[in-house]
């Protein structure tokens, strides 16, 4: 029997997948607000839409256990309705059609208004920028651009998301101003290939005068780049960042692998050389800049000799951050028609070997980090502890300031002086001095 309490219609938007699909679910739900709806992030509600990740396995799997886990619940009568949304449904409606038929409708990444209408709820286009943000209010990801243009071998996202489309500057401030009404002060910059940035719109690389209207949006204090591609990387950012204190000292460029023959499979149109050279122009304008990297080990074709040049190439670097992420074999990507010959659990070896070292070089650029004073804004308290991060720190996937909250009282969402007593590979201690 179906519990009375459920509020009659309350929509439930649950969110998998990357920064960009979470920033697609606050446009939704901001549109469904608009039409007077009752609409609440990963909470009760009689009626779901579940937002999925298709970009490799575990995310997709992860897609499908959702769905099934709200398939039963809708059997059970303890929700209505469910509706899927988002990558996997783009790229394989007709299959989640057939396996998973009771779902009430499928929707791919640019169905929005047909989304909007099943959710009896009309698509205003006069709404840009309002969304209702499920993130910690003093941050919000400012998604600049769709889609992609690039070929890269392994990547199914212009399958799921289709060409580079970017958004106007002027939309974008307009996007920035209203979330700084609501009390964000950091813009996080998202996109799959933020480089490519105004092409499209301006036919030229325009991501410096994006930049210098944002700078310019009264309450904004810090703007964070991520997803930058290496080739064609506007070099007129650098003089932004070093220009404008707003602009963080912070750059997240996927690199993916460094072994030419890698690069050359993988359709990255770059080589050891050039990138090397790129990392080292960055550091030269840039001393202060913090750079954010993601790696590939497992790739078809990686040899034992391939993946030593990049354990080496990761040691001479020293990234000031690193994640390294497995091989996924895609269906209708490139790299699909080659063999997945790398075994699962070399892989897997690969990529601890890479994390092992990134963890010590950031232990040891952590502990030079003793005694320095950082600007720290504080995202949330946890434990006996208030959680921060510095300029160089991006959400949920840098590090961390932790600040004794039984010695000092901070808000959230503030900025605080802090002195560095403490670091580990991940995390810093320290002290609010102002």
């Amino acid at each position: 029997m179906r519990t009375k309490t459920l509020k009659k219609n309350k929509i439930n938007v649950v969110t998998l997948g990357c920064s960009k699909n979470v920033y697609d679910s606050e446009v939704l739900m901001g549109q469904l607000k608009a039409s007077g709806k009752d609409v609440v992030h990963e909470e009760e509600g009689n009626v779901v839409v579940i937002n999925t990740c298709g970009f490799i396995n575990n995310a997709k799997e992860e897609s499908v256990n959702t769905i099934l886990e709200y398939m039963q619940k809708k059997e059970d009568g303890e929700v209505d309705k469910v509706f899927v949304t988002g990558c996997l449904s783009e790229r394989y409606k007709p299959d989640l059609q057939k396996e998973i038929p009771n779902v009430d409708q499928y929707f791919g990444t640019t169905e929005l208004p047909g989304l909007l209408k099943a959710l009896g709820a009309d698509y205003k286009h006069e709404l840009i920028g309002e969304r209702l943000t499920t993130t910690p209010k003093n941050y919000a990801y400012l998604k600049i651009a769709e889609g992609c243009d690039r070929p890269c071998s392994f990547c199914a996202i212009p399958i799921m998301r289709g060409k580079h489309k970017s958004t106007p500057i002027e939309d974008l401030v307009t996007e920035a101003e209203k979330l700084a009404a609501n009390g964000v002060k950091e813009l996080i910059l998202i996109a799959q290939d933020l480089t490519y940035y105004g092409l499209d719109l301006y036919k030229k690389r325009n991501l410096a005068e994006l930049l210098e209207a944002l700078v310019k949006v009264d309450g904004i204090e810090w703007i964070r780049l991520h997803y930058a591609f290496p080739t064609g990387f506007p070099m007129d950012v650098l003089d932004i960042m070093n220009r404008e204190p707003k602009v963080c000292n912070y750059l997240d460029i996927p690199l993916q692998h460094i072994s030419d023959d890698i690069l050359k499979s993988m359709r990255r149109g770059t080589t050891k050389e050039k990138t090397t050279k790129l990392i080292q122009e960055f550091r030269a304008k840039v001393p202060e800049m913090t750079i954010r990297t993601t790696l590939i080990v497992g790739y078809p074709g990686e040899t034992e000799a391939n993946f030593q040049e990049l354990k080496q190439w990761v040691s001479d670097m020293r990234f000031e951050r690193l994640g390294c992420f497995t091989y996924s074999h895609e269906e209708n990507t490139h790299a699909y028609n080659l063999e997945d010959d790398v075994p699962e659990e070399v892989k897997i070896d690969r990529a601890n070997q890479i994390m092992e070292i990134q963890s010590q070089i950031s232990w040891e650029l952590n502990q030079q980090k003793i005694g320095q004073e950082f600007k720290v804004v504080i995202d949330r308290k946890e434990g006996n502890y208030f959680v921060g991060r510095t300029e160089f720190d991006s959400p949920d996937v840098d590090n961390e300031v932790l600040i004794d909250a039984t010695k000092t009282y901070l808000k959230t969402g503030e900025f605080a002086m802090v002195k560095i007593i403490e670091a580990e590979d991940f995390d810093l201690y320290g002290e609010v001095i102002s």
